[in-house]
């Protein structure tokens, strides 16, 4: 395969694991990866494969949800070099694409001409053209612009066989034979099908018939055909008029039947979309109207006046018991937000059981639809399972993850007596077993209750007639595998995995952990705005192996022991983790919680247990213990740190990068500096008059200025007397991140006995990172111990603090805009709501940016992290501080947030306490310090 295309080719453990599932049940072990560079290269490797006997596998985004983005022989994965928009034609309205296009790149590219791509699914940030027109993919606009095959008009591929082949509407049927057997299967192809928009299960030779406008039409019979009939290499698609303005209409109905009884009523009016999801589904309802369930019915306009009235037509005409619309482009992007996570969302129940997909996504006529709904919940409670319904009600196309028991023998014996009486309950009300997501695994076995065994058996035909040789994508549509066999929770332990954390979200399983990740890949989004931190390291390198999905398949097959069969001791494992930057981005931006710098740091401690660690580990892990060591001899220490021989032999000795500067140490501490503000024997009795600070090792060590700041702001706005710290006392947050979960335990423990938190009282955190540890690393460690609950949920942030305990108070307005960073750790774990209430409270305008800084700790200062390190900081934060206007505050609470600005930028970020105390004037303890411009 090497010598015979110019892509790569990779048949090593990690890219075989990174390939052995999709965002389906199933696994299956390919024998390698190869990524083409051009239609040639995916003759070539057809050619290679069919020599040896192999099996071929196109892969695009691998979020299919039905197992078809899965193989046993070679997976041909399209994203890395066949991802090139070729040609927009504005006049004609099409586009030329590669078959690895993202949609959203698409889209990006038609919008300036007022255009879009008509389907649109959840993952369209992620999702492939090739892979939408092998699923023939639709999304919430089908109701406005139809399916995948509605808007494809050539196509060229390749079969195994090695024949190209072009492929257009009225332009023939593709191989020869076609032709022949379509004529001798007329009645049964005009009578064999459901009447219905959401039909995407089986083959489409009804798209075939010599009745059809225009002719027969190949390309929309090649459509959903799920890689079994030839790779796509270049395709031809229709753009639609994007609508200049849109408007949102949400209407609350007492339950899901309701609603989808409703929807049909609306498709009249031309909605742009008909979407329906139920309060089971929904974590957090602010901006929902009252109900039980809800649909988003969206309009579109040449204005927004337009498209308002439009949506205020829809709510009038609709039978709901509330409503309201929405016009606000960030309150819709919100609502949209909570229906295109569910696919993650939807695999935990309210409860925090797990759910699975398996009967994911029929159709049946919209007017039947509720109907439905009540059956299919009549045989939920029958088989004693609940399930989450959504989706696209409009036509009547239903999404649905079950909490199905798939690791059991008596649990996937239950999940196949259900998706048999499922499909014949579909059946029974005219509809598809696939509505969007195609059949797969899941569903092909099941095609005769829908189609009959004449119809099964012409798509066994037709299969033949295009790939004799049974090579691409075996197992899927035509003599399918099993629906039960191959699930990919079978080759995880059965026991729980000996672990550190608690993993009180999963039980305590590390294994249940893994299994968060579906494989819906929001990791995988190179999608740069709001405040989302997931993935950093994937958007830097845009490899695989750098997403949390990634790295979580691959802690699925260390824990398979198939494929990465070395264990905690795995370099595949350890090696994709290195570019982890333990941001956290994933526990609040994946759908489902995954939560990479934990497994990570549990990996780490695991991986070197025992062994020599990294230099880094030593040095920057443990570095709560040499500060404090080299507090007495700050001055000497900083000066030395300027001699360059020094400092490069000195950064070698720790594994630093050589690139990086040494931070300079505080010459005198925040505690020290506290206790001779106050004098010896302070003591407080009253809890109504005292704050607890933490002192973190940061603000003690390196940035003792923001802790003065801090308690200038504390205690002019609640009368209060911040309290000088335990001594030495240490959250563990370095030691965490390293993987050194022993120490970091004693550390904690050590913390807990030496802080006397008074009864009731809050504990302000100033460094984000350090907050967060407290937050959830502390009682994740440490589950045993009461304290380190109440301590996790003492934790409040400085502007957290302000809101709650001082929340009459007003701060002088500072009036000027502000740019900057919200902390990784922040967003993930505590929320910067009360952070941006005070911003606003000072008159600060504009947002801070999100993503991660890319120095993360200790991460950017690890030798080989350097580049990876820049391009996460060169991806949001240094361009808003660059375009940032003159006067603009800089804001960052990290100290890594601060230091990266620093290193890079040349520039002065501060803490949102040292702008606070700013406000206030100049103080005896706080000198007025301004950004450097």
């Amino acid at each position: 395969m090497r010598s015979a295309v110019r892509g790569t080719s990779d048949f090593g453990p990690t890219a075989r694991a990174l390939t052995t599932m999709d965002a389906s049940n199933y696994r299956r072990v390919p024998l390698g990866v190869c990524a083409p560079r051009d239609a040639d290269d995916v003759a070539a490797a057809l050619a290679v494969c069919r020599e040896h006997g192999v099996p071929v596998v196109p892969r695009g985004g691998g979020t299919s949800i039905a197992g078809q983005a899965t193989g046993t022989g070679l997976v041909l994965d399209l994203t890395r070099h066949l991802r090139t928009i070729l040609d927009v034609d504005p006049a004609a309205r099409t586009a030329v694409v590669q078959p690895g296009v993202i949609l959203d790149d698409l889209r990006a590219a038609a919008a300036p001409h007022g255009l879009t791509f008509g389907p649109d699914p959840s993952t369209h940030s992620r999702c492939t053209l090739g892979g939408m027109i092998g699923n023939n993919s639709c999304g919430a606009h089908s109701v406005a612009w139809g399916t995948t095959a509605d808007n494809v008009t050539k196509l060229s591929v390749v079969r195994y066989g090695g024949e190209a082949l072009r492929l257009e509407q009225g332009g023939g049927n593709g191989p020869a034979g076609v032709p022949e057997l379509i004529a001798s299967h007329l009645a049964l192809l005009r009578t064999g099908y459901p009447d219905l928009p959401r039909r995407i299960s089986g083959y489409a030779l009804d798209a075939l018939l010599p009745e059809r406008p225009g002719g027969p039409d190949p390309v929309r019979a090649f459509c959903g055909s799920e890689g079994t009939l030839g790779v796509v290499t270049e395709a031809t698609v229709r753009l639609v008029e994007a609508p200049r303005a849109r408007a949102l209409a949400v209407l609350g109905y007492a339950d899901e039947s309701a609603a989808a009884d409703a929807a049909p009523g609306l498709l009249p009016y031309g909605p742009l979309t008909v979407e329906g999801m139920a309060a089971d589904l929904v974590r957090e309802p602010a901006g929902l109207p009252r109900g039980a369930a809800w649909l988003f019915v969206e309009t579109g306009g040449a204005t927004p006046a337009e498209a308002r009235a439009h949506a205020e037509r829809i709510l009038r005409a609709a039978d709901a018991v509330d409503g309201t619309v929405v016009t606000d482009p960030a309150g819709q992007r919100a609502l949209w937000r909570v229906r295109e996570d569910a696919a993650g969302t939807a695999t935990r129940m309210p409860d925090g059981s797990e759910a699975w997909p398996g009967w994911e996504d029929c159709a049946v006529p919209p007017a039947r639809l509720g109907a439905y709904l009540r059956d299919f919940r009549a045989l939920l409670a029958e088989h004693g399972l609940r399930g989450t319904p959504y989706g696209h009600f409009g036509d009547g196309c239903i999404h649905v993850r079950v909490d199905f028991d798939l690791i059991t023998e008596a649990g996937v014996a239950r999940f196949r007596r259900f998706s048999e009486e499922a499909a014949g309950l579909v059946v029974a009300h005219g509809g598809s077993l696939s509505g969007e997501h195609g059949d797969g695994q899941a569903r092909a076995e099941l095609l005769p209750r829908m189609y009959g065994d004449g119809l099964v058996a012409l798509f066994g035909r037709f299969k033949d007639l295009w790939d004799p040789d049974g090579g691409l994508n075996p197992g899927m549509l035509v003599r399918p595998a099993r629906l039960d066999e191959g699930l990919r929770f079978s080759v995880l332990p059965k026991r729980p995995v000996d672990v550190e954390f608690g993993y009180p979200q999963d039980g305590g399983d590390f294994a249940g952990a893994v299994r968060r990740c579906v494989g819906v890949a929001k990791c995988r989004t190179t999608e740069t705005s709001g405040a989302g931190v997931m993935c950093p390291s994937f958007r830097a390198t845009g490899e695989e192996a750098h997403s949390t999905r990634g790295r979580a398949r691959l802690l699925h097959e260390m824990l398979a022991g198939e494929i990465v069969t070395d264990g905690w001791r795995s370099t595949e494992v350890r090696d994709a983790l290195d570019l982890c930057l333990s941001c956290k981005g994933c526990r609040s931006d994946c759908p489902v919680g995954v939560d990479m710098a934990t497994y990570k740091a549990e990996f780490l401690h695991h991986h070197y247990r025992g062994r020599l660690r990294p230099a880094a580990h030593y040095a920057m892990g443990r570095l709560p213990r040499w500060l404090g060591l080299a507090r007495p001899f700050a001055r000497p220490l900083n000066a030395l740190a300027r001699v360059r021989p020094l400092a490069a032999l000195a950064k070698r000795l720790a594994g630093i990068a050589p690139e990086r500067a040494i931070p300079v140490l505080a010459t005198e501490t925040y505690s020290r500096w506290l206790r001779a503000r106050q004098g010896p024997g302070t003591r407080v009795l009253s809890t109504d008059r005292v704050v607890h600070l933490w002192a973190d090792t940061f603000t003690e060590h390196l940035s003792p200025q923001v802790g003065r700041a801090a308690v200038r702001v504390l205690e002019e706005a609640t009368g209060r007397t911040v309290l000088p710290p335990p001594r030495g006392a240490c959250c563990g947050l370095t030691y965490v991140s390293t993987g050194q979960l022993d120490a970091a335990r004693r550390v904690m423990r050590d913390a807990l006995d030496r802080l006397d938190l008074l009864p009731g009282l809050p504990l302000v955190v100033l460094e984000p990172s350090c907050a967060a540890t407290l937050r959830t690393d502390l009682p994740e460690l440490l589950p045993d111990d009461p304290r380190a609950a109440e301590l996790a949920s003492s934790v409040r942030t400085f502007a957290q603090y302000l809101e709650e305990y001082a929340p009459d108070w007003t701060p002088p307005r500072l009036d000027r805009p502000a740019a900057g960073q919200t902390h990784c750790h922040q967003h993930a774990v505590l929320g910067d709501a009360a952070e941006r209430r005070l911003r606003e409270r000072l008159g600060l305008t504009g947002d801070l940016s999100g993503g991660c800084c890319g120095l993360a700790g200790n991460f950017g200062f690890e030798k080989g992290h350097w580049e990876v390190s820049v391009a996460c900081a060169e991806e949001r934060l240094l361009p808003a501080v660059r375009e940032a206007e003159p006067g603009t505050e800089l804001l960052a609470d990290g100290f890594s947030c601060r230091t990266q600005l620093d290193q890079l930028a040349g520039r002065r970020a501060r803490h949102l306490a040292e702008v606070v105390a700013e406000a206030l004037g100049d103080g005896d303890d706080v000198p007025r310090v301004r950004a450097r411009p």
